[in-house]
Parts: C-alpha cells; sequence; structure tokens
C-alpha cells in the first residue's frame, strides 16, 4: 500500500458504478428524484476504496483515491428519512467540535447512537431468518399442493 507523506490529502473521487444504489432506490424514488429535480432521499452507503494514482515518488500527480458504494440503503418512510438526517447532523456536529469540517479523519465515535430509538423498531436478524424460514415454508406447501 501507498504511504502518504502527512501533508497529503488525496482527492477522493466516486466510481460510476451506482447499480447498488439504484437497487436500493423504490420505484416511487427513482420516479421521485427523475420528476422533482432537487428532491432528496437519505441512505447509509458503504464506501469501498477501489483504486489510487499519485503514489508514486516524483510522479508529479496529486494522491487520489477512487471509492465505489459497495453497500447501500435508503430510507423508504419520514421517520427513517427524519433519523437519518438527524444522526447526519450529530455527525456534523462532531466533526464541527472536533475541528475536522475540513478535514479527513476518524470523524466522531459511535455516530450511529443517533439512529438507536429508530433501530429499536425495525426488524432484528432473528425477524428476518423467521421470515424466511416462513416464506421458504409457503414455498413448499404451494410446491406440495
Amino acid at each position: 500500500m501507498p504511504k502518504l507523506n502527512p501533508a497529503d490529502v488525496p482527492t477522493v473521487k466516486l466510481d460510476s458504478a451506482a447499480a447498488t444504489i439504484e437497487v436500493s432506490l423504490s420505484r416511487e424514488q427513482r420516479r421521485g428524484l427523475f420528476e422533482k429535480p432537487g428532491r432528496t432521499v437519505f441512505a447509509i452507503v458503504e464506501l469501498t476504496s477501489k483504486a489510487y494514482t499519485g503514489h508514486a515518488e516524483g510522479e508529479g500527480k496529486d494522491p487520489e483515491v477512487k471509492v465505489r458504494v459497495t453497500s447501500c440503503e435508503v430510507a423508504r418512510s419520514d421517520e427513517d428519512a427524519a433519523a437519518l438526517a438527524d444522526a447526519k447532523r450529530a455527525m456534523w456536529r462532531g466533526r464541527q467540535i472536533d475541528g475536522t469540517l475540513d478535514e479527513v479523519g476518524e470523524g466522531p465515535q459511535r455516530p450511529d447512537a443517533a439512529l438507536l430509538d429508530i433501530t429499536d423498531s425495525k426488524p432484528t436478524e432473528d425477524d428476518l431468518k423467521a421470515h424466511r424460514a416462513r416464506q421458504e415454508q409457503r414455498r413448499r406447501d404451494e410446491y406440495v399442493r
């Protein structure tokens, strides 16, 4: 892996592969984004670095890293969007207090704490497993008929 000088701050470029985002959007959200320019949706995204440039000694290029959205979930209700907006504001406040608004850093610890109330009402992993088991049982029952 390349090592950067402490003063170097890479430019971050978003990879063009946006399929992960697209499949996370509902049909209504896609139409709304198209039909109402300026419309906003809130999402949780996972970014993964895929390529870098400008790391060779004496190359003369500024360091750059290309990231790809490798996971995405879009808020599908007003309640979820409000929770994500609150989490975003809490993270921003943390960066403002830490003085890192213009810096790359670890950011505030436990930003997900802002989402604890909303996640309590969401399905758990056990709920998902039970749902899948019910679906599989329905398929078996339909096959037997």
